[in-house]
């Protein structure tokens, strides 16, 4: 029978930092091997545990943030909803999204 599995928001930073480093070699064998669909979902996994060792108050609704993955492409903050900020990016389709706050550099 499988435990419990611990949502992100009940862990330690040391047990995210754990779940951070096996997330990753995970995302590493996944590459190596080309599932390129399994290595995004851990990418995924990554960021999500990364964003609750950030603190949201760092975040700020109606300012703007460049997106880690996209330099030179920013993203503003409508509103935050847990460690999610919720906007929209520049240069986008207008539609509005949900990022981890792990993916937007801290204010420019």
């Amino acid at each position: 029978m499988m435990e419990h599995e611990k949502r992100y928001s009940e862990m330690s930073e040391t047990e995210l930092k754990e779940e951070i480093a096996q997330l990753r070699e995970k995302a590493r064998k996944a590459e190596q091997l080309g599932i390129i669909n399994e290595f995004a979902v851990y990418e995924r996994r990554v960021s999500m545990a990364q964003a609750y060792l950030i603190n949201p108050d760092d975040f700020k609704p109606g300012r703007l943030y460049e997106l880690k993955s996209d330099p030179g492409n920013y993203f503003k903050i409508e509103y935050l909803n847990g460690v999610f900020a919720w906007g929209y990016r520049l240069n986008g389709d207008g539609k509005e999204e949900g990022l981890p706050i792990s993916l937007l550099n801290k204010g420019v």
